[in-house]
């Protein structure tokens, strides 16, 4: 059984990790992208590369190029890849007929937003710490009483997060810019990647950042951790979940599990996963993901270039980073496919170009265009649809 799938994502290694797979597995795979270069480009995995507007362009404008990349290509099968899902979950509503990995939009948009979140969680019956609206008197008196964290009610790779001490004073609420106050919990904190289909996982990663570009994990080990296995598990039951959802998550001060904030996307942790097994579990035929051997991994040239910044400031931690650097698996590289990270310096320049302007880490730059806003709610019917699975079967089943 084969096809073509559109993938909707292409700079980013986790989408090269798709589309790789969607290729050993002998589909077609077009890339739609809003740069006119990009990682996926490089690759021999992909058949074709489809430009489109961003959504932060415009949404319906990012929407009907991606129906029309569908309609051209003749897609049997759209999967998104990271912050541009929440658009793409809109897409059956112009083209109801072509599965997306991916559940409703009222399903994303829910668990995307990081106080709506907190309730769906709680609803399920797994641990989230206590959050509050940004200028709701609990907000203030849990901000008195101890640290807090303060985050947009939308954002991605950081963006806008504050942990303020005990008694700090909190911000003022800006109604354009609505964010929530959660409790600081002050255990380990852990990063997880799963795909799961009609409530049930197929596979997870749990792992932890052991290297940064801002705040953005370029460096990263997987551990063993089966309470957080099950918290995940547990969710994706009650919400019946089909696609990719990751989640960031907390012990607190006994060690026990709380889910902090939720990706319905992939994140990096995709990359512990043998990569021929994520087509196969995204088109049903496989129950189960094999990790791959590897405990460590590491993006190459973000790595690179963190060490290199390190050597310059004399940092204490540069002996730490040349070791990563040298011992480390690189996410990208596959003997058989190397251009995408012999490349990647040209590929990769909008995203340079666009962190030099805005003097921001590149990880935290990397998906400011595809990310999920507020507006245009002319697509609001679809994020009222009932929070339950999309038809994601493979075309011939």
């Amino acid at each position: 059984m084969t096809g073509t799938v559109l993938v909707t994502l292409g700079r980013l290694p986790k989408g090269l990790d798709i589309c790789r797979s969607f290729a050993a597995a002998g589909w077609r795979v077009v890339v739609a992208e809003p740069h006119a270069r990009h990682l996926c480009g490089a690759s021999n995995s992909v058949t074709r590369s489809v430009r489109m507007p961003a959504p932060s362009d415009g949404k319906r404008a990012y929407l009907q190029g991606l129906a029309d990349a569908v309609r051209k290509h003749g897609a049997d099968l759209v999967v998104p890849v990271s912050e541009e899902a929440m658009h793409v979950a809109f897409l059956p509503q112009i083209l109801p007929a072509v599965p997306v990995f991916a559940m409703p939009p009222g399903a994303m948009l829910a668990l995307h937003h990081k106080g709506r979140f907190v309730d769906v969680a709680r609803e399920a019956g797994v641990a989230v710490p206590e959050t509050h609206p940004l200028g709701s008197d609990a907000a203030a008196a849990m901000a008195a009483a101890g640290r807090v964290v303060v985050k947009p009610v939308h954002s991605a790779a950081g963006r806008g997060v504050r942990v303020l001490a005990e008694g700090a004073a909190l911000p003022d609420p800006d109604p354009a810019a609505p964010a929530v106050v959660q409790r600081f919990l002050p255990g380990a904190e852990f990063s997880s990647c799963s795909v799961a289909r009609d409530g049930r996982v197929l596979g997870t990663a749990i792992y932890r950042g052991v290297q940064f570009a801002g705040s953005v994990a370029c460096a990263f080990e997987r551990v063993d951790h089966p309470e957080a296995e099950d918290w995940i598990a547990r969710l994706v039951a009650a919400l019946n979940w089909t696609g990719f959802i990751s989640f960031d998550l907390r012990e607190d001060e006994a060690g026990r599990i709380h889910g902090i904030e939720c990706n319905p996307r992939t994140t990096s942790g995709l990359h512990f996963f043998e990569t021929a097994d994520i087509a196969a579990a995204i088109l049903g035929a496989r129950d189960t993901l094999r990790h791959r051997k590897a405990r460590r991994l590491q993006q190459v040239w973000s790595c690179l270039t963190e060490t290199q910044l390190a050597a310059f400031r004399l940092d204490r931690a540069f002996p730490r980073h040349l070791r990563n650097l040298l011992t480390t698996r690189d996410v990208t590289w596959a003997a058989r496919d190397p251009w995408p990270v012999l490349s990647m310096p040209y590929t990769a320049w909008p995203i340079m170009r666009d962190a030099a302007r805005k003097r921001v880490p590149f990880g935290e730059v990397a998906t400011l265009d595809v990310g999920w806003f507020e507006g245009e709610t002319n697509l609001s019917e679809a994020a009222a649809a009932p929070a339950r699975a999309a038809s994601c079967t493979s075309p011939a089943s």
